[in-house]
């Protein structure tokens, strides 16, 4: 399972980070890309980029479209969890080398990460993964990046610059690892590039190390003559609101799963700032002040 990995499969291509590990990989030029699409999927995909049909309720249909790949790259949502342990499955079955799942986020080996129901869906991987990696079956990268930078700026999360407000968690000060979409997908061809340094194991990777309030200076800077307006939300109390919420009889997804996610990437002890990173072995570079302040300046 050490030979050089070229044939990349790329399941879940449409969603808010598949894009930008599709490009990476057909920039990289030194893979055959290789997307899945169900049967109803009216997407198209940059020339020279195969699609297979599937359906991820079969593990034929699974096995049949992995057959003769290297590796596979998983961006399918937590709320499917059983779609991507039986892409595992065929992956193990298919002879695949090595397993990319949906984890590209926060630190789920953290032990008050392990905690949350709202990452099961990426336990319950990362334990099938390791039991194909102790059978010899099939090799396994963990990717964590924690927050997108980009993307939390593009939906008014990091700060509204829509509304010119921001919302400081627990005051705002902590510092936290935040990476751009476009180098999550660089550090997928890292992982590739370097498949024996990062064979069953979890990386780090970063694009920037900033605080909700760093940010939001920034943001007031860049918009001179505006005003803007904050408040402070307590991150215990976002736990209260969420952990209420998923007890119910019929709990809404809604109103828990973006408060656990926040509360993970802005609390306290959740690992959120990485203490090491890969960085260097799969190509990121770290964004200076000015790129940083370039990237926010393009969502204000």
């Amino acid at each position: 399972m050490s030979a050089s990995i070229t044939k990349v499969v790329l399941a879940g291509a449409t969603g808010n980070l598949g894009p930008s590990i599709l490009e990476q990989l057909l920039l990289a030029g030194d893979f055959t890309v290789t997307v899945l699409v169900r049967k109803e999927s009216p997407r198209t995909f940059p020339p020279g980029v195969k699609t297979v049909t599937v359906n991820y309720d079969s593990i034929d249909s699974l096995t049949s479209a992995l057959s003769g790949q290297d590796a596979v790259v998983s961006t399918l949502p937590i709320s499917a969890p059983e779609k991507q342990l039986l892409l595992i499955e065929a992956a193990a079955k298919a002879g695949v080398k090595r397993f990319l799942p949906t984890e590209f986020g926060s630190h789920t080996r953290n032990a008050k990460v392990r905690q949350l129901p709202i990452f099961q869906t990426k336990f319950d991987a990362q334990d099938l993964l390791e039991k194909k990696a102790k059978e010899g079956t099939l090799t396994y990268t963990l990717v964590v990046n924690g927050a997108f930078f980009d993307w939390g700026l593009k939906i008014n999360w990091l700060v509204n610059a829509k509304d010119k407000h921001a919302i400081l968690y627990d005051g705002g000060d902590r510092k936290i690892s935040f990476s751009l979409l476009s180098d999550v997908g660089k550090a997928v061809v890292g992982v590739f590039r370097h498949a024996e340094e990062t064979k069953n194991k979890m990386v780090f990777i970063q694009s920037t190390v900033q605080s909700f309030k760093d940010v939001y200076k920034i943001a007031k800077k860049l918009t001179p003559g505006e005003k803007w307006t904050d408040e402070v939300v307590m991150v215990d109390d976002l736990l209260t609101s969420a952990w209420a919420e998923i007890n119910k009889e019929n709990p809404d997804p809604e109103k828990f799963a973006v408060k656990f996610i926040t509360s993970v990437i802005a609390g306290e002890g959740y690992g959120s700032l990485f203490e090491k990173n890969d960085n260097e072995l799969l190509g990121i570079k770290e964004l200076s002040r000015e790129e940083v302040e370039e990237v926010v300046k393009k969502y204000l």
